[in-house]
């Protein structure tokens, strides 16, 4: 697995819920490659919760939006927006019980729309959480000159 180097981290405006290692709220994600699939190991804790010692749906959310994101940003190295997102809740995780792991790979592309898979593992293995997402991606020359995006590299490259 290769780290995948966070290229915001030196704006002071970027304060990403998701990724953001200086959002004092935030869930301060990291990312992994390894092959096809992009990867995050993460912690909640009980500030997390929706129900008793039970994993919030909508963080369950955030969490699949953000890597599915870092998926688009890593795999085709262009910004782009969430259009669509599906989610399936399949089996609660727990707070309180040890890390979550999330996966997403990019399932198609067509044109400028990208569908990509995404899954939520709660500490024992089992894929709890699943989800769809359907990215509107803009072009390299927009990413850049509009958005300000910055390649996404690994600590290898």
């Amino acid at each position: 697995m290769k780290k995948i180097l966070n290229p915001w981290t030196d704006n002071p405006e970027y304060k990403c819920i998701g990724c953001s290692p200086d959002n004092p709220i935030g869930l301060h994600l990291e990312f992994y490659e390894e092959g096809d699939e992009i990867i995050s190991k993460w912690q909640p804790s009980d500030n997390h919760q929706g129900w008793v010692n039970t994993l919030h749906g909508g963080v369950q959310a955030l969490i699949m939006d953000e890597i599915c994101s870092w998926a688009v940003s890593r795999k085709l190295q262009t910004a782009g927006v969430t259009s669509k997102m599906e989610v399936r809740y399949k089996h609660h995780i727990p707070t309180n019980e040890g890390e979550i792991t999330a996966k997403a790979r990019i399932r198609e592309q067509r044109r400028n729309l990208v569908t990509i898979d995404a899954e939520l593992i709660d500490h024992n293995g089992r894929v709890c959480t699943e989800a769809t997402c359907l990215y509107f991606t803009f072009s390299k020359e927009k990413s850049e000159q509009e958005m300000h995006f910055m390649p996404f590299l690994t600590e290898d490259e």
